[in-house]
């Protein structure tokens, strides 16, 4: 794989404001689905072609904040050597329902990622 952006989500604690404002102004196909773990919804964006996303309430989230996900062959190994060479590791690998396995980190210079291994590949 040669770790292509897969997916870019915004984080925001107001969903229904981010949800009408991205609606209107460009042509996304937005689709609320249950989160994993079931306690809020997740919103899917299709883009169509491209990469596409999501967007997710964050309530106690002071900074709105859109994250962009790396796709990883071996998501264990990329953290490591992610970590080996001075990122910080802000959500260590989680498991997301039946769909795969994330990590977040903050590089060096200060900026967030996200990197994703799927449980099936598309």
């Amino acid at each position: 794989m040669a770790n292509p952006f897969v997916h870019i989500e915004l984080h925001t604690g107001d969903l229904a404001r981010a949800r009408d404002f991205y609606s209107r102004l460009f042509d996304w196909k937005l689709d609320d689905i249950p989160a994993p773990g079931g306690e809020m919804s997740y919103t899917l964006i299709g883009v169509g072609e491209g990469t596409g996303g999501g967007m997710a309430a964050c309530p106690d989230d002071p900074s709105p904040r859109w994250l962009a996900y790396v796709g990883v062959d071996d998501i264990e190994d990329a953290t490591r050597r992610a970590r080996e060479l001075g990122a910080t590791v802000l959500q260590d690998i989680t498991e997301v329902g039946d769909y795969g396995w994330l990590s977040v980190i903050r590089d060096p210079t200060g900026a967030e990622l996200a990197m994703w291994k799927p449980k099936m590949n598309p």
